[in-house]
């Protein structure tokens, strides 16, 4: 059977993907980010930089401002200052639709698919596809076979095979197959970035492993990652750098291959300065 040509416009060519963050511009940096709730600070000075194909782990423990960064980058949150940059551009990300303009799209932790719809609907969710002509423009009616032959072309693409019928309906897939679902959704239409909050949470050890193997595939098709996670494990088995966030800004951006778990942890929870790791523990161009 011949398979489906990968369509080349949705995602960066692979050509970007670099290694070294300290001679390439940021697809998506932060800077100085504050965001107060009445008399709770959020965030306090927060920074990020995200680099061409990689995965970057956004670790914290409660509290440290982890969600409000992320929600900022998401357009969930307006910060009261501070700004955020695009391929180096400042731009305003005053609600997610303006983020998802921007190339920036969200896996959040409740998928946020609908149950009763089937996957190739909920793929097309809020950006659905319309019949040419007068029936899409008058009569406003939906192209579906577009929607499911492009739904199967996603699935395909990244390689998930345990999902054969665009037409089924999610509420009858496993957890890992809903994540897989939002994880596609988000790499068909996310042309710069793809940040995944907590995608292997609420699942085994086997579908986390299937979602880990796809977030990596994501990353090799040229989309970076921000990976938002509490497991540890699977931080250090698939992040390029880990960014610690603590008491509302970044303590240290770290080298997964230069430094252990228990560091991490330690910086996390203020139990170990930044400043006593050792040079080879820190990722190329962190400030201590």
């Amino acid at each position: 059977m011949t398979q489906p040509t990968p369509r080349t416009d949705l995602v960066a060519p692979p050509e970007e993907t670099v290694t070294d963050p300290s001679t390439t511009r940021p697809v998506l940096q932060a800077r100085g980010l504050v965001k107060r709730y009445g008399g709770v600070t959020a965030l306090s000075g927060a920074d990020l930089e995200l680099y061409p194909g990689e995965i970057l782990a956004v670790i914290g423990d409660n509290g440290a401002g982890k969600s409000s960064l992320i929600k900022a980058l998401s357009g969930a949150i307006v910060p009261d200052e501070g700004e955020i940059l695009v391929d180096g551009a400042p731009v305003r990300l005053p609600t997610p639709i303006a983020a998802r303009e921007a190339g920036i799209e969200t896996v959040h932790q409740s998928l946020a698919v609908s149950p009763s719809l089937d996957i190739a609907t909920n793929l097309f969710l809020g950006r659905e596809l319309r019949r040419p002509g007068v029936l899409g423009s008058v009569f406003r009616m939906l192209d579906r076979a577009r929607m499911r032959a492009e739904a199967a072309r996603h699935l395909d693409d990244l390689g998930i095979m345990t999902i054969q019928n665009p037409n089924q309906a999610v509420e009858t897939l496993s957890g890992g197959q809903r994540q897989a679902v939002a994880v596609a959704r988000a790499a068909a239409f996310g042309h710069r970035v793809v940040i995944m909050d907590e995608p292997t949470a609420a699942l085994g050890v086997r579908e986390s492993r299937a979602v880990l193997d796809l977030i990596l595939r994501v990353r090799d098709k040229g989309l970076p990652v921000i990976l938002i996670s509490h497991n540890m494990p699977h931080v250090f088995e698939i992040a390029d750098r880990v960014h610690v966030q603590r008491l509302g800004r970044r303590a240290a951006t770290l080298d997964p291959s230069g430094c252990s778990m228990s560091d991490a942890v330690a910086v996390m929870t203020g139990a170990l300065d930044p400043a006593e790791l050792p040079e080879s523990a820190l990722a190329p161009g962190a400030v201590r």
